[in-house]
């Protein structure tokens, strides 16, 4: 495969490797979004983190590759990323993401042609899409239904997508629900008395996060986050330093109430995290972060009045005694005393995963977002 440009149908396909390139990535959705009031363009630098191998940990034991497709005119008016990891479980998986094309179908089959060659070039055994180089809570699925505005590192997409990427044989594998829950359909008069008789035991403790004592607390998140993750398939597991950075980088959107750990005399056992829902104030920026934009962030951050739920995690040990429903009440008792926050979205809920939907529903929450995830089998 032609490491530069190529030609095709009429159209130019560049791989991003010069700055140029990389600046024409983030320009594809100038004209792709062109005449969506809803769209709310990502930060151009948490997009590129994802595509550096000095911040993420995913090109250890894997690399990624993007192209940038031409219009006639010259405009980057397509683009697409392809990576793969190698598993310590299941082998190599190959991943397609970050795809954004006008309405065009030829450019679009273009694009895929491309990522799927070279994924299978490199021996995948499936492909997953459209999926984030790394975490799961970022840029992962492919919009299918939405009630409110996308959300932080969510994605967003127009609805022809969907035909282009299910007629190329990608099967549905997750679908991933997002439920919002409000001050007033929040079921407080049950689910305060499940709280009360878990919070009342002398042995467990739901506390705040401390940001002066930021090494207890991220030392506590991994070893919770590692023992209730351990089972999960391609499990990675977490270090106190590198969850010490990301509580730092989060902290301007993460109030000390939105960051909840439970203990049980003094062995941690859960946790329930949120941050400030920024995409409220970061649709003003365009995709941008430089200095102006984070002083208006800092004197806007006061308007926002939504909450955005990350990571919900209890022990084994500690499943289905009430835990949960402790973690949530303690949050809500933070963010009660917060009367710009009125409401909480509560993401990337799987099909896989009925229990807490179940819980969900019955809190009061609403579902306001589908998102789907494809795989596609290499034979």
């Amino acid at each position: 495969m032609k490491n530069s440009v190529g030609e095709a149908n009429g159209f130019v396909v560049s791989e991003v490797l010069q700055t140029d390139k990389v600046l024409d990535f983030h320009r594809v959705m100038d004209l792709v979004y062109a005449n969506d009031p809803d769209f709310i363009y990502p930060l151009e630098s948490d997009v590129e983190g994802i595509f550096d191998p000095q911040k993420n940990k995913s090109f250890l034991n894997g690399t990624a590759r993007r192209w940038v497709i031409y219009d006639s005119a010259g405009l980057p008016a397509g683009r697409i990323a392809a990576f793969y990891t190698q598993k310590p479980k299941s082998g190599k998986r190959g991943g397609i993401g970050f795809f954004e094309c006008i309405d065009d179908r030829n450019m679009a089959m273009e694009l895929w042609d491309i990522a799927e060659r070279w994924l299978i070039e490199e021996a995948c055994l499936s492909i997953d899409a459209p999926i984030n180089f790394g975490d799961r809570d970022s840029f992962w699925g492919l919009l299918i239904s939405s009630q409110n505005q996308v959300s932080y590192r969510e994605s967003y997409n127009p609805p022809y997508y969907r035909n282009w990427i299910e007629e190329r044989g990608y099967k549905l594998e997750i679908e991933q629900n997002t439920y919002d829950i409000t001050h007033n359909t929040f079921n407080y008069d049950r689910f305060s008395k499940i709280a009360d008789r878990v919070m009342s035991k002398e042995n467990y403790r739901f506390v705040q996060l401390e940001y002066g004592n930021m090494e207890k607390y991220s030392a506590d998140f991994v070893r919770i986050y590692n023992e209730a993750w351990a089972f999960h398939e391609d499990f990675e597991s977490l270090s106190p330093e590198v969850l010490n950075k990301r509580f730092t980088e989060v902290k301007p959107a993460m109030p000390p109430e939105f960051a909840i750990f439970a203990y049980d005399n003094d062995r941690p056992i859960g946790f329930f995290i949120a941050i400030l829902e920024i995409n409220q104030v970061f649709r003003r920026f365009k995709g941008k972060m430089g200095l102006w934009q984070k002083l208006q962030f800092l004197w806007f951050r006061k308007s926002i009045n939504k909450a955005k739920g990350i990571v919900f995690g209890v022990v084994p040990d500690y499943q289905n005694l009430g835990i949960e429903t402790g973690l949530i009440m303690k949050f809500y008792q933070g963010i009660h005393s917060n009367k710009t926050v009125d409401s909480m979205e509560l993401a990337w809920i799987g099909d896989f995963n009925p229990k807490m939907i179940s819980m969900l529903e019955s809190l009061g929450a609403t579902k306001t977002k589908i998102h789907h995830t494809y795989r596609k089998e290499i034979s």
